[in-house]
């Protein structure tokens, strides 16, 4: 069972949905600088690629620039109408896969228009029309949909809910993981603190793997995590906040967009965390109110199959912390 679900962890990627961005930058009239970053975090790139209006060309030809965890492309185009009000860029291939893509487009007035182009609809509007940051639930939405499709995240929430006995420690845990992984989303989001993603994820598996463990050593003694466990949540919230910050920090944001992104994405990040505590709580506690109708191994195999899923992403992840690629 546990080399099946194993198996089933490789096809989970946790973080496959890290967005992709598109950066466009008037340079001169009817010339634009392109900028595609295309995040690599678990294995190959996305086959992804932009298609401009039709009246626009390339003026250079694309070149790949070696970029920490992405496949980086620059080139010139030039359009003979400007991008006007109304111009259609499309995500070509984005409905294949899971990922979304942020769109900005800058003119040398100071204008600019930004936009998120989904696997359902990979195709978004611009022009001087749009002349405004993303909306609100551009950035929200992208917070929500990290944490609610991001399993590694989701599994370590649920470890916490399983270590805790009652409400009031669920709270005073859940809530010391949230300050902490927003410190660090702040810190990483604002350049003033710069880690590594591949490692981060490692250890952010190599987290959900201690939790496991000591869900699973419960009745053996009472250890710092089932002691105190806002301060296992508080110490590991941590990292994750540099891995939530991945979800910002992969698709290069101008500098002049990270300060509302950031909150608003941790805010996405804290309502889908809270939508699924108020799930998994009420469960596990009619999980827990019916111990004479379940048999032992039932009530350990929750507790294993996580820290199965753990042990091969953090087995997964080292490997591309050495540099070798796992499709």
């Amino acid at each position: 069972m546990l080399w099946a679900l194993a198996l089933c962890a490789g096809v989970a990627h946790a973080h496959e949905n890290l967005p992709a961005s598109l950066m466009v930058q008037e340079v001169q009239d009817q010339l634009y600088s392109v900028r595609w970053r295309v995040p690599q975090t678990q294995g190959p790139a996305p086959d992804i690629s932009p298609r401009f209006p039709s009246d626009c060309t390339p003026a250079t030809v694309p070149s790949l620039v070696p970029a920490p965890s992405a496949r980086l492309s620059l080139w010139q185009i030039r359009c003979t109408q400007g991008l006007p009000a109304g111009s259609r860029i499309v995500i070509e291939g984005l409905g294949a896969t899971t990922v979304d893509a942020l769109v900005r487009v800058e003119w040398r007035d100071g204008s600019h228009a930004s936009a998120v182009a989904r696997p359902r609809a990979p195709d978004v509007e611009m022009g001087h029309s749009q002349a405004q940051s993303m909306a609100v639930s551009g950035y929200f939405r992208l917070g929500a949909e990290h944490i609610l499709s991001g399993i590694d995240h989701l599994l370590f929430v649920l470890c916490l809910v399983m270590l805790v006995p009652h409400v009031n420690a669920l709270i005073k845990t859940i809530t010391a993981f949230t300050v902490a992984h927003s410190v660090t989303l702040a810190l990483a989001a604002l350049q003033w603190v710069q880690v590594p993603l591949p490692p981060m994820e490692a250890s952010i598996a190599l987290s959900i793997l201690f939790l496991a463990r000591e869900l699973a050593r419960r009745n053996q003694g009472q250890s710092m995590a089932i002691r105190r466990p806002w301060a296992v949540a508080l110490a590991f919230g941590l990292l994750h906040g540099f891995g939530f910050a991945g979800a910002l920090a992969e698709v290069g944001l101008p500098q002049g967009d990270i300060p509302v992104a950031l909150l608003l994405f941790n805010l996405g990040v804290e309502v889908g965390q809270l939508v699924f505590v108020s799930l998994a709580y009420p469960a596990l506690l009619l999980w827990r109110r019916r111990p004479q109708r379940r048999l032992q191994w039932m009530s350990r195999a929750p507790v294993y199959a996580v820290g199965a899923v753990a042990g091969f992403w953090w087995l997964q992840r080292m490997l591309m912390v050495v540099g070798v690629q796992v499709s």
